[in-house]
């Protein structure tokens, strides 16, 4: 399931770098650690957006001027997701970057009728090769229309559906159908604006920096509906547990498909006066 966390911001024009996976990968292990659930310490089943909100872009990074900041965070475990709720809700503000942010409510994504023929758009860059130590491997880049992209896709994603223990095992012959189709139209418009669709950027995991490529643009996955709403929860490509690959559907209006999310710190909260 998927959530979307809404928080006020405190300081209008604050910002964060233009990437800022890597902050919010670091603020939600703080927190899980806060929470002491030793059974969330390493845990790995969730995937997260980058902040969404009314930006600016400057040599700082990221400038939000809006007055409510929204972060989606989903995971195959509603368990993890309460329990998540519950320690974010009794924090009176948290800091992402330059961000002063007050958790504020949650809403509940509904569930898309998942087919063989969906239609993405990454609301988080996607790692199509894994991270490595060889910086020159994991920054190679890749050309979308390149077919290796689907086969290395596929290997990653029937790899992570497998160690899920989701699935029984004589279902993987129903997943062979496995075809990314990139939005020419679009790719064809970035490269005549001269705009980048594949950036490098910095992941951290076990205190080891990580250089990687990430890249963001709409396409047409052909696969199986099992393999379409595992990647809508877990994400596409690997590092999707720090922030990668988070998919969302394409021409879609969002605000259509919530519903309020109902936990009791985020009740408790509201019914507490302000300090």
């Amino acid at each position: 399931m998927r959530i979307r966390i809404v928080f006020l911001l405190k300081n209008r024009g604050g910002f964060v770098p233009f990437h800022h996976q890597y902050l919010l990968a670091q603020l939600i292990k703080g927190l899980l650690l806060k929470g002491g659930k030793k059974e969330y310490v390493d845990f790995q089943d969730y995937n997260f957006s980058g902040l969404k909100g009314q930006t600016k872009i400057s040599r700082n990074g990221l400038h939000f001027y809006s007055s409510r900041v929204t972060l989606v965070l989903a995971s195959g475990k509603k368990e993890f997701l309460d329990y998540f709720l519950s320690v974010l809700f009794t924090e009176k503000q948290i800091e992402v970057g330059n961000l002063h942010l007050t958790p504020e409510m949650a809403e509940l994504e509904a569930k898309p009728d998942f087919e063989e023929e969906m239609k993405y758009i990454c609301i988080s860059p996607m790692l199509i090769i894994p991270p490595s130590l060889d910086y020159r491997e994991s920054k190679k880049f890749i050309n979308p229309m390149d077919e290796t992209v689907s086969d290395l896709l596929y290997d990653s994603t029937m790899a992570r559906m497998e160690a899920s223990n989701q699935f029984p095992a004589e279902k993987f012959k129903d997943y062979f159908k496995f075809q990314v189709v990139p939005d020419v139209n679009y790719i064809r418009k970035i490269n005549e604006s001269q705009k980048k669709f594949a950036r490098i950027y910095p992941a951290f995991d076990q205190d080891v920096k990580y250089e990687v490529r990430g890249y963001t643009f709409p396409f047409t996955l052909y696969a199986h509906p099992d393999v379409q709403e595992f990647l809508f929860i877990h994400g596409i490509g690997h590092f999707t547990f720090k922030g990668f690959g988070m998919l969302d559907l394409a021409n879609h209006d969002p605000s259509k498909r919530t519903t309020k999310y109902h936990h009791k710190n985020i009740e408790e909260r509201k019914s507490t006066p302000a300090s």
